[in-house]
């Protein structure tokens, strides 16, 4: 049953939605159980496609006997199209399930395919720009196609591109960087202070840019993403012109999230403050994280790392070789011991003292509770039971 609330519906392809878009977080933290539920209730579900074979042992045992990249990929698009299947058993036939997929991924020309293939009902694509997105997709035409962008200038690329390809996008999510978690879409660290970001500035923006492209792309759904924690956020991005809101972090803690419950725990006992830094990661995008141990032994010892990395000799741990630019491999960007795939998968196992735990930069709307999703949509729609302050967007 959907969330009684005040806000205008989200519409795409047609549906009316809750207002909401439950972010792509990987490896495996947005996956079928979290991504099924969402879309369950009226929201937008999303599956986060890198490596979700991670979530299955079968897979995994495979890929170690046979040590090769192509059986990496063959063996996560197994893995999609489970999660997919599985994500829609549980959301029914009316859930509205997207896919997230990262850009900067070796393979994600195939992914998409896949997911589309699987019954995704959007693709959502951040982590470098979509420009050939609509010709991926094009044996697909119902799948509803969403770019992630920081401002005004990355859309208008896109745009441009897409005109090419007879489509425009059916909603355009906008990151803010001072506030999200994981890859930031900024091109260094320091620039997600920039106001130019904030969502005073960034909204009116993207919505000129849009309007530049006709009335029809003037309709598009702008969805902001990055610190909305409940409703008085909700409607100030919504009377600057948002359509909507993509939030990751209040998703990734709740009952249904697909992690294990340290990672859980350890997102909801930092200090969004505190305990978060914004540092360059192995795929060389600007990156928020928990400060665990091992990010500030990682921290302390970067430019040392960079130093000694030689990358004619440094190997892929994984031998799958999953980003198409990757700093361990290149040594052009946080090169050396740190493999993200790894890490990132080591968080949602649980191993706090090895994994690498993305979070955003706002507090969460319930404090330190995890509460199931039905929950985390009434507080994020009508402020039920939140306990946490909520800080303003303007910039200090």
């Amino acid at each position: 049953m959907m969330t009684e609330h005040a806000f205008p519906p989200l519409r795409l392809r047609g549906r009316s939605l809750l207002p909401i878009v439950q972010g792509g977080m990987g490896v495996g933290v947005s996956a079928h159980r979290l991504a099924g539920t969402v879309a369950a209730q009226g929201a937008v579900g999303t599956i986060a496609s890198v490596d979700l074979r991670q979530l299955h042992p079968d897979l995994l045992a495979a890929d170690k006997r046979s040590r090769n990249a192509d059986a990496y990929t063959a063996s996560n698009l197994v893995a999609i199209d489970r999660e997919i299947r599985a994500a829609r058993a549980i959301a029914g036939p009316e859930g509205f399930l997207a896919v997230n997929v990262m850009r900067a991924l070796r393979d994600y020309d195939r992914q998409v395919r896949q997911a589309c293939a699987s019954g995704a009902d959007a693709i959502i694509m951040g982590a470098g720009l979509p420009l050939e997105l609509p010709a991926l997709t094009a044996d697909y035409p119902e799948v509803a196609l969403i770019p992630i962008v920081s401002d005004g200038r990355a859309l208008r690329l896109i745009l441009k591109r897409w005109r090419r390809q007879n489509r425009l996008p059916d909603a355009v999510v906008v990151e803010n960087p001072r506030y999200a978690g994981g890859h930031l879409g900024i091109s260094g660290v320091g620039d997600e202070q920039d106001p130019r970001y904030d969502y005073p500035a960034v909204l009116p923006e993207v919505l000129a840019t849009l309007a530049e492209f006709g009335d029809e792309a003037a309709r598009v759904p702008v969805l902001a993403a990055g610190g909305i924690n409940g409703p008085e956020r909700l409607a100030q991005v919504m009377d600057l012109g948002a359509a909507g809101a993509q939030v990751g972090t209040p998703f990734a803690v709740s009952a249904e999230g697909d992690a294990h419950p340290n990672f859980k725990q350890v997102l909801l006992g930092a200090d969004p403050t505190e305990d978060t830094v914004t540092f360059t990661s192995a795929a060389g995008l600007p990156a928020r994280a928990v400060r665990t141990p091992w990010l500030d032994r990682y921290l302390g010892l970067e430019a040392d790392l960079r130093h000694r990395a030689d990358p004619a000799t440094a190997a892929c741990p994984t031998f799958v070789e999953c980003l198409a630019h990757c700093g361990f491999k290149d040594g052009k960007a946080a090169a050396g011991q740190f493999c993200i795939e790894t890490r990132l998968a080591a968080a949602q196992k649980g191993k706090v003292n090895q994994g690498l735990f993305f979070r955003g930069g706002a507090p969460l709307p319930f404090g330190g509770h995890s509460q199931p999703v039905a929950d985390v949509l009434r507080m994020l729609l009508t402020g039920a039971e939140t306990l946490a302050p909520r800080p303003a967007f303007a910039s200090p």
